[in-house]
């Protein structure tokens, strides 16, 4: 299965943004962010949170959109933070079953933190190969939900 949203989120990856950026700009877009806005949102959690190795960028730009579209604003709201957390809990699952973790490191088999390793990343391809993957299946996984 392939969709628009999710090719279009490749094609940003592949531009050089991050997987949080190409994940939570193409979808912001659609609920009226601002592109440049949500790319810099966005900007910090690639390589797993600024390359910590954290949870994956394309997670993370998930779950942005998760709350961009159904998250909590008005103090009373508790039902809005109980659904978001809920359809984060089902996208989290659905991204485990696909992938076995929703950890940067672990789905990489490389800590970009070190420098060795993100080199070794870098050299075998992986932001090449991996990376588009995590994003697609992500995005395909949103455009489900949402």
């Amino acid at each position: 299965m392939s969709s628009e949203m999710a090719n279009q989120a490749v094609a940003r990856f592949q531009e050089g943004f991050s997987c949080s950026q190409a994940v939570f700009s193409v979808f912001a877009e659609k609920f009226g962010l601002d592109r440049e806005i949500a790319l810099k949102v966005a900007g910090a959690f690639g390589g797993g949170m600024a390359r910590m190795g954290e949870t994956c960028g394309a997670v993370t730009g998930a779950l942005m959109v998760i709350g961009l579209k159904h998250g909590k604003f008005r103090v009373e709201d508790e039902e809005a933070r109980e659904r978001t957390y809920k359809l984060v809990g089902e996208f989290v699952k659905r991204f485990k079953a696909a992938n076995g973790s929703t950890v940067c490191k672990e789905l990489l088999g490389f800590n970009l933190s070190v420098p060795e390793e993100a080199r070794a990343a870098k050299e075998k391809g992986l932001f090449k190969t991996i990376c588009p993957r995590l994003v697609r299946d992500a995005a395909e996984i949103l455009e489900e939900m949402l």
